[in-house]
């Protein structure tokens, strides 16, 4: 029987390969993301290509009721998630703390924490009834190591690190794992979202090192999920070559 995968901001970056990846080892998706176009392009793409099925569900994780009212109500044939991976996440802004957009603290605090709690809390009870499952946490080493003008992208990050520690205790008695994935600079969409759309500023982000990509990361979250039952990874940390935190990047 083909593995269930939930997978929140599935319409890029890190969030797609997953998907992808994910296919291709034909396993369904429920993938989410608040792109409906891109949504929707995913879905029939990866149903088409490998021959799997693809639940498309579009909401904003931010959306509590939206989240609640989307999962409450999956079809009866999708009760059976065996993983859940919080991907949806952003950094918006790059200032220093008494420079910084409240309104871009609130956007990062809503998605980065709100959203993965409200998420995970509307899956738990689907995999304590199927006694199994597997929460995938995309955290950062944002969360680990704090670097100047990151401090609120920082804080949500060390909150899910938080989070995912304690989940993985809360969670021990039902038999679930709780995984969390840190990635180091990784060429996606983030810094684009994190410089609001300038493009020139999100390429000089990478300039003289090789940064990872999307499916550096995928392929590791997809390893995770194929080891015995027995064995749960609790986290891993994974950096570019050239990077040894989030602050020490060596540029040629």
């Amino acid at each position: 029987m083909n593995k269930t995968i939930f997978i929140t901001g599935a319409t890029a970056g890190i969030g797609k390969a997953t998907a992808e990846i994910f296919a291709k080892n034909k396993c369904n998706l429920i993938i989410t993301g608040r792109r409906k176009n891109k949504l929707h392009e995913l879905a029939k793409t990866l149903s088409s290509e490998y021959q799997i099925e693809v639940l498309p569900l579009c909401f904003d994780v931010r959306n509590k009721e939206a989240v609640e009212n989307a999962i409450s109500n999956l079809p009866s044939k999708w009760h059976n998630i065996d993983v859940l991976v919080n991907n949806a996440g952003l950094a918006v802004g790059l200032d220093k703390i008494q420079e910084g957009c409240i309104e871009d603290w609130e956007t990062m605090i809503d998605t980065n924490i709100k959203g993965l709690l409200y998420v995970t809390k509307a899956i738990i009870p689907i995999f304590i009834k199927n006694k199994k499952g597997h929460i995938i946490n995309i955290g950062s080493t944002a969360g680990k190591t704090v670097y100047e003008k990151g401090n609120v992208y920082c804080a949500t990050k060390f909150g899910v690190d938080a989070l995912s520690k304690t989940m993985r205790i809360d969670l021990l008695e039902y038999g679930i794992k709780v995984t969390q994935v840190s990635p180091g600079a990784a060429e996606t969409e983030f810094s684009l979202v994190r410089f609001k759309g300038d493009f020139e500023k999100a390429e000089k982000a990478y300039d003289g090192y090789q940064p990872l990509v999307a499916k550096d990361i995928a392929e590791q979250v997809y390893y995770v999920t194929t080891l015995p039952k027995h064995v749960c990874i609790n986290e891993l940390e994974i950096t570019a070559l050239a990077q040894a935190n989030s602050t020490y990047i060596y540029k040629n």
